[in-house]
């Protein structure tokens, strides 16, 4: 194969998955189309098919109009045989003849008519039928399209919700990280503060109950506990007091 004829295989070949790609992309705009092109032919045969049954029942009422002449043609046929008149029977009889011939005519064409009007009325009922099925099963398709592309963009929306929710975890942790530094911070200078105005030895003394003015819950239970004493205050010497006489 020459180097021009495979480079056309090429293009023809990229050409064609182009085309099946921009088919497939379209294919229910496609559908939809054709469908309405089905409609429309179905329109076009539903017309022809009230047209054929409109000629076929004004053949059969031209049948009916040459019966009804014929009857009476040969009413008048009689009557003229009966005066006498021949010539004006015979030239009746002839009609007679005429109409027969157009009723011996016209019956196969409208039996054929009746043919065509069954056939057709079947082929639209099938095609009907063959539409309504497409239409339904388009329906589905397009149903499902419609929930395959709700799934997607949930899809891509749930990866970036994790995405971002990874992202607020992370400055989450960042910020109790912080906020956990600054707190041992705090509680770092307090310890400070309190070692350098003593405020740390001054609550362990109180804690073991030796810092004076402070009574621990022991010590008052066993106050309420003795049994009760006379607590008698000191007497304060007076610098001014009585002095014996001398």
């Amino acid at each position: 194969m020459s180097m021009l004829a495979k480079l056309s295989a090429l293009f023809r070949g990229t050409a064609h998955e182009a085309g099946q790609s921009l088919v497939d992309a379209n294919a229910l705009k496609i559908l939809d189309q054709e469908i309405r092109d089905a409609d429309t032919a179905q329109g076009k045969a539903r017309d022809d098919l009230a047209g054929l049954v409109a000629r076929r029942r004004m053949a059969e009422n031209e049948m009916q109009s040459f019966g009804d002449q014929i009857a009476k043609y040969e009413s008048s046929a009689r009557s003229a045989l009966s005066q006498g008149k021949t010539d004006l029977a015979r030239e009746v009889a002839q009609r007679i003849a005429e109409l027969e011939t157009e009723i011996g005519t016209r019956g196969p064409l409208i039996e054929g008519m009746k043919q065509a009007e069954a056939r057709l009325r079947q082929a639209i009922a099938a095609t009907d039928q063959k539409i309504e099925t497409l239409k339904r099963e388009v329906d589905i398709v397009k149903v499902n399209d419609s929930v395959q592309r709700a799934q997607t963009s949930v899809a891509l929306q749930s990866q970036g919700a994790h995405s971002r929710i990874g992202s607020a975890a992370d400055s989450l942790a960042r910020i109790k990280q912080k906020q956990a530094v600054q707190e041992e911070k705090l509680r770092v200078g307090q310890e400070l503060e309190d070692r350098r105005t003593g405020a740390d030895l001054d609550a362990k003394l109180k804690e073991a109950g030796i810092l004076p003015g402070h009574s621990s819950a022991d010590d008052i239970l066993a106050r309420l506990s003795a049994p009760n004493t006379t607590i008698v205050a000191p007497q304060i010497e007076q610098k001014s007091a009585d002095k014996d006489p001398a």
